[in-house]
C-alpha cells in the first residue's frame, strides 16, 4: 500500500513505523512518499472515477492502527492516511496496478 505524506519528515516518521502498520492492516507493506494529499473538504479521487471516502468501518480500522501513537497530532494524521488509503484500496481493481 502507498501513502502519500505531506513531506519527507512524515514520510521518515511513518516509515519507521511501517512494519507495525502493515501488519495491522493485514498488508504485505506500507510504503510512505511525499505527495499530493486530499485537504479539508477535498475527498481523494481516483483518476477517471469516483471519491474514494472511507467507510465507517474504514475509519474504526483507522482509528484502531493508530491508537498506540502517543503524539496526537501525528495520530489524526495517521489515522487520516490510513482510512484514504484503505478506502482507495477497495476502489482499486487489477488493472489500476498495472
Amino acid at each position: 500500500m502507498h501513502v502519500n505524506t505531506a513531506d519527507a519528515i512524515w514520510a521518515f516518521e511513518l516509515t519507521q513505523r511501517a512494519t507495525e502498520i502493515a501488519g495491522r492492516l493485514a498488508a504485505p507493506a506500507v510504503r510512505f512518499a511525499p505527495g499530493p494529499l486530499a485537504g479539508a473538504g477535498e475527498p481523494a479521487i481516483k483518476p477517471g472515477g469516483a471519491a474514494a471516502l472511507p467507510s465507517p468501518d474504514q475509519l474504526a480500522a483507522a482509528a484502531e492502527i493508530a491508537t498506540g501513537i502517543a503524539d496526537q497530532e501525528l495520530r489524526k494524521s495517521v489515522q487520516k492516511a490510513v482510512g484514504l488509503g484503505l478506502a482507495r484500496a477497495s476502489q482499486t481493481t487489477p488493472s489500476d496496478t498495472l
